[in-house]
């Protein structure tokens, strides 16, 4: 009687992610970020817990979260930066009425940058500020060009030498290409009528 070997199979989890929460800010003054964050973008404040012991606020708007920290020292604020860079870090949302924001951020003496960016005839309008303390906001019409895969197929099977798993694996590519391309024909159909 021999010893049996058993392989078993290995697999990856797939994070429990859902989406994202929040961002999080140092400040070198909370309450004029939170003045900032209310009045330009919309934000509303929300309660935080009462169980930190350092001065913050939470705002939320749009699905996401901005949790303002007061600094303890002013070297802990990145330097504002006198230029706006659009390739520098920054938070990014998504806006209807690109005009009517450009409108009142020059009401209220906010100063901004544009870009457009064009891919495949499409084109994505996108204005970028700082706020109080330096950090970069990027206002766009992202959702006109349409999110691609660059693998039309997420799913990693083990056993590609297997010739069972590889026909699976060959089909499913072919399956969610056919699904994203069968919807960029149709966004592209909506966008020029």
């Amino acid at each position: 009687m021999g010893l049996e070997i058993i392989e078993e199979e290995v697999s990856t989890p797939v994070l429990p992610l859902m989406s994202l929460n929040h961002v999080s800010f140092l400040c070198s003054s909370v309450s004029r970020s939170v003045k900032f964050y209310e009045e330009v973008l919309g934000f509303v404040s929300i309660k935080r817990p009462s169980s930190f012991k350092f001065h913050g606020a939470w705002l939320f708007n749009y699905g996401v979260g901005i949790h303002l920290l007061q600094c303890n020292s002013p070297e802990d604020i990145p330097k504002k930066k006198g230029v706006i860079n659009p390739k520098d870090n920054h938070i990014s949302f998504q806006c209807s009425d690109m005009h009517y924001l450009k409108r009142k951020l020059e009401e209220m003496g906010i100063q901004y940058v544009t870009a457009i960016v064009e891919e495949g005839g499409i084109l994505v309008d996108q204005i970028f500020f700082h706020d109080p303390d330096g950090y970069m906001v990027e206002i766009c019409n992202c959702e006109n060009i349409p999110i691609l895969p660059l693998s039309s197929c997420p799913l990693k099977f083990p056993y590609n030498k297997d010739s069972f798993f590889s026909s699976v694996y060959g089909k499913c590519r072919d399956e969610v290409e056919t699904v994203i391309m069968e919807a960029l024909v149709t966004d592209m159909m909506d966008i020029s009528f």
